[in-house]
């Protein structure tokens, strides 16, 4: 078991607290992804990294609770991600498509990276402290709120409305498999198969 301070032992306790703190943590998150991309943030696969560093070091503050991804999990996640891709599937097969100019490989272990330790904090850590002072259906809001904000930097107000549905959508699928590795699957799945779906 982590050994962590009293102090953040002590808070854990009380769920309204922690919830704004680590809801704070996550927004500076994105203000130091945003400046150390700039106007390459989009692309910036270093500011991906550090973005994604710090939301597992808010992960390891509150205690990590390590998931073993089940079959349910596995199973729920796929078909999640799969869900995930129909629309760009219906866009490519009307559309054809270009394949996009970079390296496949390196992107896809920042983006797989990067998709994991969101998944771990939005529908891990901070799906799970809201919770507890709320209720899940507070922490979908909550959870998919923050995950369609984080998003606006990186593409813009008018994907707003469709990330906050992808949200309601990981989310959904968190609450399914009662833990986060389906979103995670889920998520990274899609990211990847978009890459070919562009």
């Amino acid at each position: 078991m982590m050994v962590l301070p009293q102090s953040i032992s002590k808070l854990r306790a009380k769920p309204a607290p922690l919830s704004m703190l680590l809801l704070m943590g996550f927004c500076m998150a994105i203000y130091l992804r945003v400046i150390i991309g700039g106007v390459e943030v989009r692309t910036s696969g270093i500011a991906g990294l550090i973005f994604a560093a710090c939301l597992a070091v808010l992960i390891w503050a509150n205690g990590i609770k390590p998931v073993k991804p089940n079959r349910r999990s596995i199973i729920v996640g796929l078909l999640g991600g799969i869900f995930l891709c129909l629309p760009s599937v219906v866009v490519y097969l009307k559309n054809g498509h270009s394949y996009p100019a970079g390296n496949y490989f390196t992107w896809a272990i920042v983006v797989s990276i990067v998709a994991i330790i969101e998944e771990a904090f939005l529908r891990g850590t901070l799906f799970d402290t809201v919770s507890r002072w709320r209720g899940i259906t507070t922490a979908l809001v909550v959870t998919s709120l923050a995950f369609a904000l984080l998003h606006v930097p990186l593409y813009g107000w008018q994907i707003l409305p469709l990330d906050i549905a992808v949200g309601f959508w990981l989310g959904t699928l968190r609450i399914v498999s009662k833990d986060f590795a389906a979103p995670a699957i889920a998520h990274v799945f899609a990211d990847l198969a978009g890459w070919w779906l562009r």
